[in-house]
C-alpha cells in the first residue's frame, strides 16, 4: 500500500496543482503562434466539405475526438466521431469521398490510426492530423497537419497524456469555431441545435408559446365591479385580469398588487374596473420572445403581460408561464 508523500499536505497540493494548470496553459497558449496558413488551409477543407467531418482518434486522443466531433456538430459542422479500430472492421464504410478526416495521435504513430490512413487515402477524403510530432506518419500523410506538440506533460511522470491533451482540444476548439464564424452562425442557430437546453428555450420559445388565449383569458369589461372581477382573476389563476373597452380593445389592466394597493385606500367591492385599472400598461406582442418579455417584466418589477395584437388582447402570462417554459 502506498504511503502519502510528503507532498500530500494541502499546501504540497495546492503547489502540485499550481504547477500543472500552469504547465497546461503554457502549452495552449504556445498553439497561437502555430496558427498560420496551414491553419486557414485545415478550416478551408472543412469549410468546403460537401458531406460530413469524420473524426478519428485513440484512447485520450479519442476521448478529444469525441468532444470535438460534438463541438463541430453543434455549431454549423455535420460531424461524427468514429473509432479507428472500429473503422478497420467495418465502420471505415461510413466515410464517403464528400467527407473530411480529422485524426488525432499525439505521436503520429498510433498503430489504430495508421493502419487506416491509406484506406483513408484510397478514397480520397481530405485529411487534417492534429499530432504532436511533424515528422510523424499521420503527419506526413496528411493534407494538412496542425501542430498540437508540447514541451512536457502536466503528469509529474511526463507519462499520463495532460497538457497534450489540453493543447489538441484547444486546436480543435479553434477549427470548430473558426469555420463557424466563417459560415457566420448565429445563435439562433445554435438555438435551433439545442432545442433542449436553456439557451434553446431562450432564443427559440416566443410569448404566443407560453400564453393562455380564448377562454383561458381573464376579461372583464371597464363597467365590471371589483367583485366579479375578483372572481375571474380567481378562476383564471393569473394573477391579473385585463379590462376591455366598449370596442373590445385593451382598456388597462388590474393586477393582485392593484387589489391590495386600492383596498389599503378604501376601494368598495361594487367599485368599477374603469377606476380601478391601470391604463397605458405594458404589453407583450406575440412574436416577441419569451425571454424578452422576462426582461421587461423584470425590469417593470411586474409578475404578468397582456398580450396584444393591432390593439386587442390575444392572450396573456405570467411568471409561472415563464419558469415552466424553462425561460426563467
Amino acid at each position: 500500500m502506498n504511503r502519502p508523500s510528503p507532498s500530500a499536505s494541502a499546501a504540497g497540493l495546492i503547489e502540485s496543482g499550481r504547477e500543472i494548470i500552469q504547465i497546461e496553459a503554457a502549452a495552449v497558449t504556445a498553439l497561437e503562434s502555430r496558427l498560420n496558413e496551414t491553419f486557414a488551409a485545415a478550416c478551408g477543407l472543412v469549410l468546403a466539405c460537401r458531406g460530413r467531418v469524420v473524426v478519428t482518434g485513440m484512447g485520450k486522443s479519442g476521448h478529444i475526438g469525441r468532444k470535438l466531433a460534438a463541438t463541430l456538430a453543434s455549431t454549423g459542422t455535420p460531424a461524427f466521431y468514429v473509432h479507428p479500430a472500429e473503422a478497420s472492421h467495418g465502420d471505415l464504410g461510413m466515410i464517403t469521398p464528400e467527407d473530411v478526416v480529422i485524426a488525432l495521435s499525439n505521436s503520429g504513430q498510433t498503430p489504430e490510426v495508421v493502419t487506416i490512413l491509406p484506406l483513408i487515402k484510397r478514397l480520397g477524403v481530405a485529411l487534417i492530423a492534429l499530432t504532436g510530432e511533424p515528422d510523424s506518419m499521420l503527419a506526413r500523410g496528411a493534407d494538412c497537419h496542425l501542430d498540437v506538440s508540447v514541451n512536457r506533460e502536466a503528469c509529474p511522470l511526463n507519462l499520463a497524456p495532460t497538457a497534450s491533451t489540453s493543447a489538441t482540444l484547444a486546436m480543435g476548439d479553434a477549427l470548430a469555431l473558426a469555420v463557424s464564424a466563417a459560415r457566420g452562425f448565429t445563435a439562433e442557430d445554435f438555438a435551433r441545435s439545442h432545442p433542449g437546453g436553456r439557451l434553446g428555450r431562450r432564443l427559440l420559445v416566443h410569448v404566443s408559446d407560453i400564453m393562455h388565449t380564448g377562454e383561458a383569458m381573464p376579461l372583464v369589461e371597464e363597467a365590471t365591479t371589483l367583485a366579479d372581477a375578483l372572481v375571474v382573476m380567481s378562476a383564471k389563476g393569473l394573477g391579473m385580469t385585463l379590462i376591455l373597452d366598449a370596442g373590445g380593445a385593451l382598456a388597462g389592466v388590474f393586477t393582485d398588487g392593484d387589489l391590495r394597493r386600492h383596498l389599503d385606500q378604501g376601494a368598495q367591492l361594487t367599485t368599477p374596473m374603469q377606476h380601478l385599472m391601470t391604463r397605458d400598461c405594458t404589453v407583450a406582442e406575440p412574436g416577441m420572445l419569451a425571454a424578452e418579455a422576462l426582461r421587461i417584466m423584470e425590469k417593470r418589477q411586474i409578475n404578468a403581460l397582456p398580450v396584444i395584437e393591432a390593439g386587442r388582447p390575444v392572450g396573456a402570462f405570467n411568471m409561472h408561464d415563464l419558469l415552466r417554459a424553462g425561460i426563467v
